[in-house]
């Protein structure tokens, strides 16, 4: 079969590599606009679930985006203003990883096992598809291919309302941190989480739009802005730096766009990752997400042999399993567009709120977290959790996976039903 991915991302890459290793046979080419090395934002941030996922999927690249990884271990919850001023805490870990970094992973997998990666094509016209059996549109939220038949795709586009703006930092955080400053305009705030070891963190800025006309940065060069921006979070930064160009482009403020299709299914092009749907980034989801998809994709093509059925299998089964997801993230963006609402509570009353913006509430939860706050306890359940990662990381050095065709996209989103009212998960994602 012959298959050409638009799209250089987590999600054509990954498709390939997993179409791949199902079908040795098909002809794959990824079309990337861009060039080697060259990607937009800093970090991807995930949980063990994912590398779980990759194991069983493609051991040999899960050891290389594992060997990359940088762990972070709790989040702080950082409340600065008149009325509090504290720290509260989430238990739990992560990892995270530079984009670039994991793009040049997924690159040299994909290489190896045959696929052509090119690199620095750029397809004008979304009319000039190149001929294959199937198109793979894995070019982004903004993806060109899908908004040529946006009417057929039935694509809807909502924009949240709080501006942001991807930065990075050359502070290295070791947890991950959402601080909150208030200002003479209102409150603004970060999430930032580490993505090259000892070098940068990803470092995300948000505000309500009137805190954003308020402070001027309606007004100022963003470039300019960081400056300012510095100068709020300097407590936090502990007078580091913020990091505004990637790739040699200046970071933009932004609103979300909030993106969902009636189909993903058009002919013989089918859409992938964010060029399907999107999550708020407050769920920290969308390389994950992409990522399934891709497993999802390449197990529907190798489990029908007719093309057209395996699409509108991929289609009708993942689209369903993403609609809760999407709406646990249009939730999360709508907690943090009225966050006026819980500022004036202390640090672990607000962060309590935060944990369960999802619904779920109950008194057990509220009594975990508030035993999260003890220093004692944090370090216990630190102590518990690096014998849980010693020992799953010895059973995947084990080989202790299934062969990669038997991954399903049930086994994939099973991740999205677990955790503890203090697992990141149920932080930065449904």
């Amino acid at each position: 079969m012959r298959i050409v991915c638009v799209g250089g991302g987590p999600a054509g890459l990954y498709f390939a590599i997993s179409a791949k290793l199902r079908g040795a046979g098909h002809e794959i080419t990824v079309i990337e606009r861009d060039p080697p090395e060259a990607t937009y934002g800093w970090g991807v941030v995930y949980w063990n679930d994912l590398l779980d996922i990759m194991h069983h999927n493609d051991p040999e690249s899960a050891r290389a985006v594992s060997a990359g990884s940088v762990l972070w271990q709790d989040q702080e919850i950082r409340l600065h203003g008149s009325r509090h001023d504290g720290t509260a805490y989430f238990g739990g870990y992560g990892y995270s990883m530079g984009r670039a970094a994991l793009l040049e992973i997924l690159t040299r997998r994909a290489q190896a096992l045959g696929v052509d990666v090119r690199h620095g094509e750029k397809l004008d016209d979304p009319a000039d598809l190149p001929e294959a059996d199937i198109v793979v549109a894995a070019d982004g939220a903004g993806s060109r291919i899908r908004q040529s038949r946006a009417e057929r795709f039935g694509t809807e586009v909502d924009t949240g309302r709080n501006p942001y703006i991807w930065l990075g930092t050359d502070r290295q955080f070791e947890s991950f941190v959402f601080d909150f400053e208030e200002t003479p305009a209102g409150w603004i705030w970060f999430h930032a989480y580490p993505s090259i070891k000892g070098k940068i963190s990803t470092c995300i800025v948000e505000c309500s739009p009137q805190t954003w006309r308020g402070l001027g940065l309606d007004t100022l060069d963003p470039e300019d802005a960081v400056p300012l921006l510095e100068k709020i979070f300097h407590r936090a930064l502990d007078g580091h730096n913020l990091i505004s160009r990637s790739r040699g482009e200046p970071a933009r403020w932004q609103r979300f766009s909030h993106l969902s299709n009636r189909t993903w299914v058009d002919g013989n092009v089918v859409l992938a990752g964010d060029a399907a749907h999107t999550t708020h980034f407050t769920l920290g989801s969308g390389t994950r997400l992409a990522m399934i998809d891709a497993i999802v994709l390449a197990h529907s093509l190798s489990q029908y042999p007719d093309p057209q059925v395996a699409l509108r299998e991929y289609d009708q089964h993942r689209r369903a399993e993403l609609q809760p997801i999407q709406a646990a993230a249009r939730t999360s963006m709508s907690w943090f567009e009225q966050l006026d609402d819980y500022l004036d509570r202390d640090p672990v009353s607000f962060a309590y709120a935060m944990s369960v913006r999802h619904g779920n509430q109950s008194s057990w939860r509220h009594r975990v977290h508030l035993a999260t706050q003890i220093a004692a306890v944090r370090r216990a359940r630190r102590a518990y959790e690096s014998g849980k990662r010693w020992y799953e990381d010895r059973s995947r050095a084990r080989g202790a996976t299934a062969p990669a065709g038997t991954v399903t996209s049930r086994t994939a989103v099973e991740g999205h039903t677990r955790g503890t009212p203090e697992d990141p998960r149920t932080i930065n994602s449904p």
